[in-house]
């Protein structure tokens, strides 16, 4: 069975909620009418009967609950939760009708926000921060959780590496240049991810052009100094560096270059010292080991959320439906 088909069966085994916003796109509609016939979750579109409709023509979405803004009976309780949420920011009744009556992803995270639903998936057509804006007004971060960050959960065929050619990829979404106190977090964060994702115990290596002081410069430094916080903030976790690729996930090449590290040629987690190496990283494993990469997988918001690709097709909504709804699991 292949990762997406494992995330997919449990997902089926406890049934999450989860909104699709964008009833503009016809991707939706292919994608929720696929969820409901596979049974991988219960599927909310927020728009008008008539607009759906439309939209949907010759899809079979029968499964599926249509909640429009306007005519709903939550609205008005959603109103005065988001004017309550955001009055120090200068939200009215009057600005907060308006947002959840034309703006339907902030709908769809205030019906995250008051238990109507228990994911949200979005980004076909919108930006990133179009996305994650409405989630950090009102959902804010998880407890304990420093920073949103974004991850990508790749699986290399015919791979002895990592968790059986498994790996998160992290940040390689959304934080450009992170600290060494925001490394820390985005470490602990997707050791989290990885286990609740994958199943399995995560091995942390904190990625560098350098392993164990091969190299002296600001960006090792930079490394260090967030592997020595991770490992204070986590000492139970499996996390070390700093390492150079390969000395992270090769066996031989680990215990040549970081002799008596228990992660060194074991890493199944991979934390990039910025945006540049995890974007880059990423897509080099996609392209050239013809990896599957699901993502970017969002971490450290109160709820789960997560954001499409522009260019995502129905089946990789599909997929992130089913992500969504497993992270949604770990949370009860």
């Amino acid at each position: 069975m292949s990762f997406i088909d494992t995330i997919k069966a449990r997902a089926k085994a406890d049934k999450k909620t989860i909104v699709l916003p964008e009833t503009e796109d016809r991707r939706t509609y292919e994608a929720a009418a696929q969820i409901l016939k596979e049974g991988i979750a219960d599927i909310v579109l927020v728009g008008s009967e008539e607009e759906v409709k439309k939209g949907s023509e010759g899809l079979d979405l029968a499964g599926a609950v249509v909640v429009d803004p306007a005519t709903s009976d939550k609205t008005q309780s959603y109103i005065d939760k988001l004017v309550e949420l955001r009055s120090k920011k200068g939200m009215t009744p009057e600005k907060a009708k308006e947002i959840l009556l034309n703006q339907y992803l902030y709908y769809g995270v205030m019906m995250v926000k008051m238990g109507d639903a228990d994911g949200m998936v979005s980004g076909a057509c919108h930006s990133t921060a179009d996305t994650l804006r409405p989630c950090l007004q009102i959902l804010k971060t998880k407890p304990g959780t420093k920073l949103v960050s974004a991850f990508f959960l790749m699986v290399v065929p015919n791979c002895e590496y990592g968790a059986n050619g498994t790996f998160v990829f992290a940040d390689s979404g959304l934080n450009q240049d992170p600290n060494p106190e925001e490394l820390a977090a985005i470490a602990a964060s997707s050791a989290e991810s990885f286990r609740a994702l994958v199943g399995e115990e995560p091995v942390v290596a904190m990625l560098s052009h350098s392993t164990k002081g091969s190299a002296k410069h600001a960006l090792v430094d930079k490394v260090t100094e967030a592997t020595r916080i991770a490992k204070e903030q986590n000492p139970d976790l499996k996390l070390d560096g700093e390492f150079q690729l390969d000395a992270a996930i090769v066996p031989s090449v680990g215990a040549s270059k970081a002799p008596g590290s228990d992660v060194a040629g074991k890493a199944n987690v991979l934390i990039f010292p910025n945006l540049d190496a995890g974007n880059i990283g990423y897509k080099l494993t996609q392209r050239l080991a013809k990896a599957e990469a699901y993502g970017p997988v969002t971490q450290g918001i109160a709820a789960p959320v997560n954001d499409l690709s522009r260019g995502c097709s129905a089946e990789d909504i599909v997929g992130v439906v089913a992500i969504t709804a497993v992270q949604c699991q770990a949370q009860d």
